[in-house]
């Protein structure tokens, strides 16, 4: 009976000690996650939107965290008041082509009486959504480095190559002041990058996405001029007139790009994009518009988004001979775009990062997701344009990839979110492929032409 008794008690003691391990344990993961969560929503309230970003108090944060992982770091201004945050973890062959993890800390504005949560309050709901502008565009990515290398450290882990972060600034407004001065740098050159890894979109479904290209934005204006006179006259070729051809143009053509993505036959990154985003005409009046003038100039832009698959000299023609002809008193030259930013590198070749065999970094992105129990998506160009434009026109391959599955697309939204399930997740995804590509070390590929890549 006391053997009895003693077995019963051996077994209870056992059983007492796995449970409190299991709820320390427990524990321990519950305070880490709280702490990944808390420091995500540090970042995301500071309040970096256009066109007043604080870009001091994001620089000091990231610089701050940066050095909590010993990484060398630096604030870099190639314009004043608009810092570079730079920081390095330094292989164990500096000598390999170096790693880039390239993120913006500018967001965009937002309205924040249409907002459930203030956007730039962070709030955690019950149902695990960060509520905040940048969760999704694109603070989660650059704070899921530093969390994704703080694991590989804490694992011991010794990269081959140097890892670089960088945090620019200005993405949102065109890059000029930050991606694009850091590529034209000696800072640039010093750091010998391999790969770039940039930002790239939600997916509404199990599938990560990741983008080898994009498309370029040409801004146009078109600017008619006809008669003034009298509203009761009809007249020919009025300012009016003009430019209403020149839309109804536009927009047969705009619908011929939709039907092919409607059809199935092309992603939306593969079409041309035109948007109407102003329309200027009129006489104005203390009450309004004169309504018994007919102007003499009128005006419209549009936004439109050009493929590197496309052949820019043909569009160029199109706007030239049909949205915007001399002939019809339109005043619109080739050289009166308010931007165009080139499909093509100065050799002449599309703006695309390859993603087959032929460059081992796609091919190590699709391990480093599938390692981490991810899948990838078909490889997509972005629909819009992003500061790898930048990288990719020095002959680098770079990737667009924001590790969000199963998430509404809200960039630029309301109300943007990122579920707190998908952030860390994502750290897990970046750890894998991180260290997949700090790992690798093939010196054949490495002795390859940049634009095999």
């Amino acid at each position: 009976m006391m053997e009895l008794l003693s077995c019963r008690n051996i077994t209870f003691i056992f059983l007492t000690v796995l449970i409190l391990t299991a709820e320390a344990s427990e524990s321990e993961s519950d305070s880490e996650e709280s702490s990944i969560i808390s420091r995500f929503q540090q970042y995301l309230k500071i309040n970096t939107a256009q066109p007043s970003p604080r870009y001091k108090e994001a620089a000091e944060f990231l610089i701050s965290e940066g050095k909590r992982l010993s990484l060398e770091s630096q604030s870099i201004e190639f314009v004043e008041g608009k810092p570079l945050v730079l920081l390095k973890w330094e292989g164990t062959n500096p000598h390999l082509p170096s790693i880039l993890l390239y993120s913006h800390t500018d967001v965009v504005p937002s309205e924040h009486s249409k907002w459930t949560h203030h956007p730039f309050s962070a709030h955690l709901d019950s149902q695990g959504r960060i509520f905040a502008r940048g969760s999704q565009d694109m603070k989660c990515v650059g704070m899921q480095y530093l969390e994704a290398l703080r694991r590989l450290k804490a694992r011991n882990f010794h990269p081959l190559r140097s890892i670089y972060l960088a945090f620019a600034p200005d993405e949102e407004i065109g890059g000029h002041d930050g991606a694009e001065k850091l590529a034209q740098s000696e800072i640039f050159q010093r750091m010998n990058v391999g790969v770039v890894l940039d930002e790239g979109l939600a997916s509404p479904d199990a599938h990560y996405r990741a983008f080898y290209a994009e498309r370029s934005p040409w801004w146009l204006v078109i600017k008619a001029v006809g008669a003034p006179g009298h509203g009761s006259k009809l007249y020919d070729n009025s300012a009016m007139e003009n430019l209403l051809k020149s839309i109804e143009a536009i927009r047969r053509f705009r619908a011929s790009q939709f039907d092919l993505i409607k059809a199935g036959f092309k992603a939306e990154g593969e079409v041309v994009s035109v948007n109407m985003v102003f329309l200027k005409a009129g006489t104005p009046s203390p009450t309004g518009f004169v309504m018994n003038l007919q102007p003499s100039e009128a005006e419209a832009g549009f936004d439109v988004r050009v493929p590197p698959t496309a052949d820019p000299e043909s569009l160029e023609r199109r706007i030239a001979e049909e949205w915007a002809p001399s002939s019809r008193n339109m005043s619109f030259s080739l050289g009166q775009f308010k931007q165009k930013a080139s499909t093509h590198s100065k050799s002449g070749k599309p703006l695309l990062t390859k993603t087959d065999s032929s460059n081992p970094w796609w091919s190590l992105l699709e391990k480093g997701v599938e390692m981490a129990g991810g899948k990838l998506g078909k490889p997509e160009v972005f629909p819009a344009a992003t500061d790898s434009r930048y990288f990719r026109d020095l002959g680098l391959p770079a990737i667009g990839f924001s590790p969000m599955a199963n998430t509404p697309l809200l960039l630029h939204d309301h109300n943007e979110f990122l579920h707190k399930d998908e952030y860390l997740k994502g750290i897990e995804i970046y750890e894998s492929i991180i260290k997949a590509y700090a790992s690798f070390n093939d010196h054949v590929r490495d002795g390859a032409s940049k634009d095999e890549l």
